[in-house]
């Protein structure tokens, strides 16, 4: 299917999360894809007291020196990393005042924007917020864009963080925006309580170092006894069963259980690490995910059930399976879509009995060959998903001008 990309559009980008996190996440890979059509200019996310007294977030000296205008990184996009101190109002007491703080902060940053915008040319903006609902509430009145996307990727509302205030905002961000767009089906639906122009427009992946062949096995991952049951990906309590890891290390001993990413606090205290069958890899550099991914006999998702996995896209199982990897995984609803070429199991019995049957049969993944399995992970790609954005929005575009 053909689609209708945006195209010759001034774009600002509202950016969740900050662009040199050291992990890749979607707005950055959908802003390099929106910049082959478009002028694209990323707003990377301010830093607030809070996070700077906890050190978190901490700006690098390059972007230290660099705040305040515009960055130039390739033809047709820039960044913005903000000068704007924002206050940490999220402990406020009320809503009332918790809102007075968040429009300052809301204010402090279309200040910064606006200038950027004039200092660009910008015009005709469209701009496009990543799930940031409390630094984009306002942001639709305050600057001069003539639409408004809100992209839902996360059920943040269910983490602990959000829970007094965010609700509200989530709702009323929703609600203003000109089309919302999610990850996964059940994001869209939940989006669509409060905006009928709510459309799932799918997951991209880059899976280019997934597909290639006889990968380095990694130093680390030599003296790991084989048949392995691996993850790959941020090792979460808030994601991850404990309880459900632990009962398939008992069960299979003869199993190496193996988890590559960081570690919460939880994990890192965990019972598991007593395990003789269970190895702790740690954070590894984006680049080397598919060497550690190529060495597992099963790849699993052994996901916590709860708010924020029921709906969240799990890009790694698309990771697993360009790998040709047989995958193993909790079901859940944005799970769905992957039936057909993973074994998704409702308890911990189903669990260990598909990683015993495709550590001895790896060829019978819900009857996909290899091949099947990779070439459907391959259809999951940046073009596609910003391909249905377009179409997303010039429906809604069209709605707009017949109403």
């Amino acid at each position: 299917m053909a689609h209708q990309f945006i195209k010759n559009r001034d774009i600002v980008l509202f950016s969740f999360q900050p662009w040199n996190l050291g992990i890749a996440f979607n707005f950055k890979d959908m802003a390099f894809e929106l910049a082959r059509y478009n002028r694209v200019l990323f707003i990377d996310r301010a830093h607030d007291r809070r996070s700077i007294l906890k050190r978190i977030f901490v700006p690098k000296k390059r972007e230290t020196e660099n705040r305040g205008t515009p960055e130039l990184i390739q033809d047709n996009m820039w960044i913005l990393h903000p000068r704007s101190m924002l206050e940490s109002g999220n402990w406020s007491p009320t809503y009332k005042l918790f809102d007075f703080f968040n429009r300052t902060n809301n204010k402090r940053l279309s200040a910064e924007i606006k200038k950027a915008i004039r200092d660009l040319n910008f015009t005709d903006c469209l701009m496009i917020n990543d799930n940031d609902f409390f630094r984009g509430l306002y942001q639709k009145s305050l600057l001069p864009i003539r639409d408004y996307i809100f992209y839902i990727r996360d059920a943040l509302t269910s983490q602990p963080y959000f829970r007094k205030y965010g609700p509200r905002c989530e709702m009323e961000m929703i609600q203003k925006a000109d089309l919302v767009v999610a990850n996964s089906a059940w994001l869209a639906e939940y989006a669509g309580q409060w905006n009928p122009n709510s459309v799932d427009i799918g997951q991209g992946c880059n899976l280019e170092g997934f597909i290639k062949e006889d990968l380095p096995e990694p130093i680390d991952m030599k003296s790991i006894p084989r048949p392995i049951a691996g993850y790959c990906g941020a090792v979460n309590s808030m994601r991850l069963d404990e309880q459900l890891l632990m009962d398939i290390a008992r069960s299979l001993p003869e199993i190496s259980l193996v988890l590559v990413g960081p570690a919460d606090s939880r994990f890192a205290n965990s019972q598991l690490r007593l395990l003789n069958n269970v190895y702790f890899l740690g954070l590894k550099p984006p680049d080397q995910a598919a060497a550690y991914v190529h060495q597992f006999t099963v790849c699993i998702n052994p996901q916590s059930v709860n708010p924020l996995t029921m709906g969240n896209y799990p890009r790694k199982i698309d990771e697993y399976l360009a790998s040709g990897k047989p995958v193993v995984a909790t079901a859940t609803a944005a799970m769905e879509m992957f039936r057909a070429f993973t074994e998704l199991c409702n308890s911990k019995e189903e669990f260990i009995k598909a990683i015993r049957k495709l550590v001895n049969q790896p060829d019978t993944d819900s009857g996909k060959s290899r091949d099947e399995r990779r070439n459907f992970a391959l259809t999951h790609s940046w073009e596609n998903s910003i391909g249905a954005l377009g179409d997303a929005f010039y429906s809604t575009e069209k709605k707009y001008s017949t109403t």
